[in-house]
């Protein structure tokens, strides 16, 4: 069964930090970019930030950079996304995707191009 299970949101004063997880099984997990989506409460979904497995590149949408960061710990199937600074506008759903899509930046900017969804996750940033 293929599974992306994402966990590490929650409540967080504007100005903290988040490390969501996700916990890929279920398929090869290094064949995908893995990434991350969010919708914020009345918007659409939009791409946050893809990783390749197979040559380590990343993309991160340009609103994003210097805040938010992905890593991937190939060895235990787990990508990462590490949340500074954060905004009450970073309040949404997030949800962990992948995609066989070979570059970072077609994950993130092409929703069509995502395989797989995780659940989603809450995150809320308080003023």
């Amino acid at each position: 069964e293929v599974q992306l299970v994402e966990s590490g949101g929650g409540l967080v004063q504007a100005g903290g930090s988040l490390r969501l997880s996700c916990a890929a099984s279920g398929f090869a997990f290094e064949d995908y970019t893995i990434g991350w989506f969010r919708q914020a409460p009345g918007k659409e979904r939009e791409g946050v930030s893809c990783i390749s497995n197979d040559d380590g590149t990343i993309y991160t949408a340009e609103s994003r950079m210097g805040r938010f960061t992905i890593s991937s710990d190939n060895a235990k199937n787990t990508v990462y996304l590490q949340m500074n600074d954060l905004k009450p506008a970073d309040t949404g759903v997030y949800y962990c995707v992948a995609s066989l899509a070979e570059k970072p930046v077609v994950c993130v900017t092409v929703p069509s191009s995502i395989d797989y969804w995780g659940q989603g996750i809450q995150v809320t940033v308080s003023s």
